[in-house]
């Protein structure tokens, strides 16, 4: 039995497709009791937790693995992971797999800093584990997308000078799959990073040559915020336009036997 928390976000799903794809038995964590029909149909045993409140109180009865997603800009992320970890630990759990971030070693951004500190904890935790960072989902952009065949505009919050190596989610889930399942991989921390570094005039060429019309990047800032995940979202922003956000696809493709998905194959799939 694997466990999956954060199941109810895309990348929770995604990870719970790719593993029942692979025939294993998945115990599907979310936070609330709405219907959950996505995960149902994939034959998950969903069960309701509260990871945030109390990471401790996971799930993790018979469990041999544990993927953790922590919810996206969440500030109990550096103090709950660890929390989570040791009641992994105590309940005899096999394996170990936290979804971290690409360079999360970048301590200008607060959750990337967070999950720094989640893995800092992972590697006393006295579980076998593995890490997994991926850089940002080519998904993200598929609102834009809609938007661009609408205004034939794609609206760059990120800037139009420096890439990112965009990844499709179901290689993400794919690699997540791999490191749940499969032997040899203790102790490694593992990129998960598309195989083209883009910038937004590259991404929108790309959007034109599908949608069939012309697509123009524009500089737009997002607006800013002052909570919490405002604070990330702007200086994850800041950092993409001034640095970009790139790394090498080689992990990645080793993990899975293959060549990550290309943006253009991304966008295939999704008009499809």
């Amino acid at each position: 039995m694997i466990v999956v928390t954060a199941a109810g976000g895309s990348t929770g799903t995604a990870v719970v497709r790719a593993l029942r794809a692979r025939g294993e038995q998945v115990r599907a964590v979310v936070g609330s009791r709405r219907p959950r029909p996505e995960l149902d149909g994939l034959g998950a045993e969903v069960v309701v937790a509260d990871l945030v409140g109390d990471p401790g109180g996971l799930p993790l009865g018979g469990a041999d693995a544990l993927y953790l997603i922590w919810p996206n800009f969440e500030p109990s992320e550096a103090a709950g992971a660890p929390t989570a970890f040791r009641a992994a630990r105590a309940a005899g759990v096999g394996r170990v797999v936290y979804h971290s971030v690409l360079r999360p070693q970048l301590r200008s951004m607060p959750h990337h800093a967070a999950k720094d500190r989640a893995e800092e904890a992972l590697d006393t935790a006295g579980v076998p584990w593995r890490v997994l960072q991926p850089c940002a989902y080519a998904d993200n952009l598929d609102a834009a997308l809609a938007t661009a065949a609408a205004t034939g505009e794609l609206r760059s919050a990120w800037g139009l000078v420096q890439a990112q190596s965009f990844v499709d989610l179901r290689d993400v889930a794919d690699a997540a799959a791999v490191l749940l399942t499969e032997d040899g991989l203790d102790g490694g921390t593992f990129e998960a990073v598309g195989p083209a570094a883009l910038t937004a005039r590259d991404v929108a060429a790309a959007m034109a040559q599908r949608l069939g019309r012309p697509v123009t990047a524009v500089d737009a800032r997002a607006p800013e915020r002052d909570d919490y995940a405002g604070r990330c979202l702007r200086t994850m922003l800041d950092h993409y336009r001034a640095h970009g956000f790139t790394g090498s696809p080689r992990v990645l493709t080793d993990l899975l036997g293959r060549p990550p998905r290309t943006y253009a194959e991304h966008l295939e799939e999704v008009a499809a």
